[in-house]
């Protein structure tokens, strides 16, 4: 038997939905919601009992620029958190206003807004949703008839580049690339 063949009673369940819209035509809205459910009664270290029932549910939304993926607009919206004081938190992610989504992007969050600057819930939700991000722009850009543009093909190789092995540096789809926009 698969180890998860065993399974028993569902303790949590952690969801992340994050979804890309097209705002006027230079700009992109990312909305994601992290939502947390606990199944049981949970009593922690504290003391604290908490119910079953929805722990987290969190919103950010962000406001992209297209030509060069800057996050220009940044909102979170804390619609369940376990203790009111976790809503101190609610303008942490402010500090990213501006940044680039690009290689790099989750070291300065964490820099900016994370431990005990901010709230790791919407850290973690934040980070999950520039790549996502990036594949909004890919849907976005791919109805969008274009002649062949190097400078647009390099802002692309710089997304894509070493995020995965099928993008690697030295594989065969960042070659294809670079021969057919002529880049190296």
């Amino acid at each position: 038997m698969r180890f998860w063949e065993a399974k028993k009673e569902k303790l949590h369940t952690r969801s992340i939905e994050i979804s890309t819209y097209e705002y006027d035509g230079q700009k992109l809205i990312v909305e994601g919601f992290l939502k947390d459910d606990r199944f049981q009664e949970s009593r922690i270290i504290t003391g604290e009992s908490f119910p079953e029932g929805v722990i987290h549910h969190m919103a950010v939304r962000l406001l992209i620029n297209c030509s060069d993926m800057v996050i220009e607009e940044i909102e979170a919206e804390l619609l369940s958190v376990p203790r009111e004081i976790c809503r101190e938190t609610l303008n942490c992610l402010a500090p990213v206003r501006g940044l680039s989504i690009t290689k790099g992007f989750t070291a300065k969050v964490k820099k900016l807004v994370g431990g005990n600057r901010g709230c790791t819930h919407l850290v973690e939700l934040l980070l999950a949703m520039a790549p996502a991000a990036i594949q909004g722009y890919a849907s976005y850009q791919s109805k969008r008839p274009q002649s062949p543009n190097p400078e647009r093909s390099k802002m692309i190789l710089q997304f894509l580049v070493n995020t995965c092995r099928a993008w690697r540096e030295d594989g065969p789809l960042v070659e294809i690339l670079k021969k057919k926009f002529n880049l190296r």
